[in-house]
């Protein structure tokens, strides 16, 4: 599936990806740097009902949030993992079996840790204010 967007559509792309994945609770994102990754993931989890401004966890690896039913959301950034081992002793198996909604950043520097059910989506830079989405449900 593909979706293409302009940079100032972001939130209504958040709100409508979620929709389209339905009981998905694990996100991962693949993308080159500067994609909007950590953008697309902060509208997501507003959507969420995260009523905190979002950050990129690059330097702690994972973000816990609260919604406002105070369920958890987690983003997670690997791009300073080493490896899966790293991973593990950071907790994100703990996040990834929790059963609560994970957005992951840079899954590819961990992908065995990820489960089955994970969806995987590919951010491409289609122009300077646009994307696009693709992925399978």
């Amino acid at each position: 599936m593909e979706l293409a967007y302009s940079l100032s559509d972001i939130g209504s792309v958040a709100k409508q990806l979620l929709t389209i994945c339905g009981d998905k609770r694990i996100f991962a994102f693949e993308a080159e740097m500067g994609a909007g990754k950590t953008t697309l993931i902060a509208e997501m989890v507003k959507c969420l009902g995260v009523d905190q401004m979002p950050s990129s966890p690059t330097f702690s690896i994972i973000n816990e949030y609260s919604t406002v039913a105070g369920d958890a959301v987690f983003h997670m950034d690997w791009y300073r993992l080493k490896d899966a081992e790293e991973a593990i002793h950071a907790g994100v198996e703990d996040c990834l079996f929790s059963g609560n909604y994970c957005f992951v950043e840079w899954p590819e520097r961990a992908s065995s840790l990820l489960p089955s059910s994970t969806l995987m989506i590919q951010i491409i830079v289609t122009g300077m204010e646009s994307r696009k989405l693709t992925f399978n449900v």
